[in-house]
């Protein structure tokens, strides 16, 4: 009897020490990890296939040196975008509206003449901006046993003066873009503009000189059509546009770094817009129509000459 007390004794103290270990309301050995594999815990997971890395919980210091990675990137954005090779802050500009052709009465209510020239402009093709497809012209020429017109080479002339410090239109800015300009309308089965009817307007570059002359170094601070506002005020809260009255002509408008007048002549096209405006290919007569072109070089202040502001219109001559 002493010796199955003695036995029962000792199993009562090992079931003890064991039960909590094979069940019970004791944690199972691998009860953990089960219930983590269960609820998804193996770790953060990203949209791609691809586990995150071991990282440290994010810090202060970590977390504002990522605020000054994120303010740097949106700084070097901002920075390319004030670097604009097209259209500085370009708005469309409106098909003008097409008048009477000299043969016919004068249409009520003409616009008064804007740098020299007539603003009567020949309506010959209609106003449409359509104009059809380069290869819609060529099969129309085929088909009436023709051919497409050649190129009408460049020509024009200007004085190459200055303002404040900024360069004016030269004679070279003015046969670049004419040359490139017929070039471009040779290539697309239009008629070509006489290439003595490329003229200097210095209406329109008084209106260049204008926006050049904006003191802020933003060059695309006061840049636009009729009536457009600086972007930005100076130290004092003054608008430049609102302090210094526009002057000049409005035209289509492009410019930025490196500009030539061959490059805008190849901008104009591109843009849809200025493309109805200044090349019309509904018009199938160029008889009687001139083009009209100014250019700046640099700003105020000390704005690089290599930066260009360039304006031109269609109109009679």
């Amino acid at each position: 009897m002493k010796r199955f007390a003695l036995l029962t004794t000792v199993l009562t103290a090992v079931l003890t020490l064991l039960l909590p270990f094979i069940g019970g309301s004791g944690p199972a050995l691998t009860g953990g990890a089960s219930y983590a594999s269960a609820a998804g815990f193996n770790g953060p997971r990203y949209a791609s296939s691809i586990d995150a890395p071991a990282t440290a919980p994010p810090t202060e210091t970590s977390i504002a040196s990522h605020r000054g990675q994120l303010a740097k990137s949106r700084a070097a954005t901002t920075a390319h975008l004030t670097v604009d090779t097209e259209h500085l802050g370009q708005k469309p500009v409106p098909i003008p509206v097409v008048v009477a052709s000299p043969a016919d009465p004068p249409a009520a209510g003409n616009p008064a003449s804007r740098g020299g020239a007539s603003s009567r402009t020949p309506n010959r093709g209609g106003a449409s901006s359509a104009g059809g497809s380069t290869a819609d012209r060529s099969s129309a020429a085929a088909a009436a046993g023709t051919s497409c017109p050649g190129n009408g080479g460049g020509g024009g002339s200007a004085p190459g003066g200055s303002e404040s410090g900024i360069g004016g239109t030269t004679s070279g800015d003015i046969q670049s873009f004419s040359a490139a300009l017929n070039s471009i309308r040779a290539a697309n089965c239009l008629q070509p503009i006489a290439s003595g009817n490329f003229r200097y307007d210095s209406c329109m570059e008084q209106r260049l000189y204008w926006m050049a002359e904006d003191p802020s170094t933003n060059p695309g601070n006061t840049w636009g059509h009729t009536g457009v506002r600086s972007l930005a005020p100076d130290a004092n809260g003054v608008y430049y546009s609102d302090a210094v009255p526009a002057k000049g002509c409005d035209g289509n408008l492009a410019g930025g770094s490196g500009n030539s007048g061959a490059t805008v002549a190849q901008k104009w096209w591109d843009s849809l817009s200025h493309r109805a405006s200044l090349y019309r290919p509904s018009v199938t007569s160029t008889a009687g129509v001139c083009i009209y072109f100014a250019m700046t070089h640099g700003g105020v202040p000390s704005e690089n000459p290599g930066f260009a502001r360039a304006a031109a219109r269609w109109g009679g001559c």
